[in-house]
């Protein structure tokens, strides 16, 4: 069976749990706790998992792999339906654009580590780091909603009627944004996806808060 470790919170393991759940996978979750004592990310025997110090990272009959765009597509091709990526070589790069948009260039400068360095290294007040946060996400999903334009896509989901990695990755920032009071009313098509994908079951699995080690 597949080992996912992983935390309740984290962006990038939220992606994979939505990728495993519309795959309907069987997995375990390993909870690596990314505060507490310091964050176990940083444990020996977890860096020898991970040399990074990174969640999420699977574990699939001793293949040990991380980076969630990486796993993602490790399971799209495992598990080959539903597909994830479309056939078309035009829709697959137009996809992975859309991934890309928000797991390269909009939450690396948001994650964790980042906003602890900003708080922690470079004494940046909570004000200060907030409209650091709000601005690249402001950018990142003007890309996303740009795209989606310039492509005219339309539908239910980023990629139009059928679901897609897009979606695995849209769906955990939208939760961030949420969280960290970003005024998502900017961006009523982001909104609409992301309503629709939280009508799935398959998505509401991956929520954070219905994770075994939520709240911790």
């Amino acid at each position: 069976m597949l080992k996912l470790h992983g935390y309740w919170r984290s962006t990038a393991a939220y992606r994979v749990r939505i990728g495993l759940n519309l795959k309907q996978a069987s997995y375990t979750q390993i909870p690596v706790h990314l505060v507490k004592d310091g964050g176990e990310q940083h444990k020996p025997e977890f860096r020898e998992l991970n040399p990074q110090g990174l969640v999420p990272t699977l574990i699939d009959d001793g293949l040990v792999i991380s980076q969630s765009i990486a796993i993602l597509e490790y399971i799209d091709e495992k598990y080959p339906k539903p597909k994830l990526l479309p056939e078309s070589i035009a829709e697959r790069a137009i996809t992975r654009q859309l991934c890309q948009v928000i797991a390269c260039d909009t939450h690396p400068l948001n994650n964790l580590r980042v906003l602890q360095y900003l708080s922690n290294e470079m004494d940046i007040t909570d004000e200060a780091k907030n409209l650091w946060y709000h601005h690249w996400l402001r950018l990142g999903f003007q890309a996303y909603e740009g795209l989606l334009a310039l492509h005219e896509i339309d539908g239910p989901y980023s990629m139009g009627e059928e679901l897609s990695l897009a979606d695995a990755c849209l769906i955990p920032q939208i939760y961030n944004a949420h969280r960290f009071n970003f005024p998502m009313e900017e961006f009523p098509r982001l909104l609409a996806i992301n309503e629709n994908c939280l009508k799935l079951e398959r998505f509401q699995n991956a929520v954070p808060e219905n994770q075994p080690d939520a709240g911790e």
